[in-house]
Order: structure tokens, then sequence, then C-alpha cells
């Protein structure tokens, strides 16, 4: 009630498109300001982590198979890539391949899985679990039409 008198009083003629768009704005200046970075919390300072370097597909529509090749600090049981997956944008589990063991003396390393049910034109998420840490911050994102290239994750997204 008060925005409206005061619009009125003013004589000011807002929109929710011209109020949506300042906020925006607004949002983005405050992004600049206060950057965030993302970054995978439980890992140790002196250690990296695996990324997902590389996503090659093939198949039809639905019966996507995909080579995904990683590079993983793999020490051992006890420090490994233990699997790859492929999740939707909005967080959905698509296809998950197991990785049983370490790979420490094959760095970079390439494992294919599927069938992973895609369309051509759909994005999807390829990222990386590092056992005991979780999940990686840098995996691939895309679509089969346009490719995957790399991108930052939050360690959090779709747990």
């Amino acid at each position: 009630m008060l925005f409206s008198l005061l619009t009125k009083e003013i004589n000011l003629n807002f929109n929710w498109l011209s109020i949506v768009t300042f906020g925006l704005i607004f949002l983005g200046f405050l992004s600049i300001l206060f950057p965030v970075n993302v970054q995978a919390a439980e890992l140790p300072d002196d250690s990296s982590t695996a990324q997902v370097l590389k996503v090659e597909a093939r198949g039809k529509p639905g019966e996507y198979n995909f080579a995904v090749t990683i590079s993983s600090p793999d020490t051992g049981c006890e420090q490994y890539a233990n699997w790859w997956e492929v999740i939707s944008e909005d967080g959905q589990l698509l296809y998950r391949r197991i990785l049983a063991h370490s790979h420490v003396d094959e760095q970079p390393f390439t494992r294919s899985g599927g069938s992973i049910p895609l369309e051509s034109d759909q994005f999807s998420i390829v990222r990386v679990h590092l056992h005991p840490f979780g999940y990686s911050y840098f995996g691939q994102k895309g679509n089969i039409t346009e490719g995957f290239e790399a991108t930052s994750l939050d360690s959090e997204l779709a747990l």
C-alpha cells in the first residue's frame, strides 16, 4: 500500500519487468563486489583433486555411451577416484560408472559407460568422486550436439 502511494505521489510507473531487471542488475553488481570462491573444503590444502578432463559420446538418443577421461591424485585404496557420473542440470542422477580400484600408475585414464538416457541437445554435467573426500569441483558440462567443456562445480551439488 505504501509503495503504491509513493509511486502515485512521485508519478513513477514501475512494472514487474523493470523491478526484476533492476534486481538482476543489482545482484550482478553484488557478485562482482563480493565474489564467491567455489572449492571443496573437505580436501586437504596440500592435495589436488580429481577432475574430468574430457567427455566423448557415442550412440543414439536415449542410449548414449560416454568415454570419460579423468585425472586423479590416486595413492591407492586410501585415496582414489571411485566413480564418475552424469547428472541432469537440475541434479537428477542419470548414470554412475563405478571405478573399482585406484589408477596410481595410469594417469590420466579413460573409462566408458552407458546407456545414458539423454537427448542430443539435452545439457548434462559429468563429475567425478574422489574417495574419501567427495565430489570434485572440476567437471564438464554440455550436450551431445555441441560437446562438453570444463566447468567449476559446487562440491555440494546434488548430493
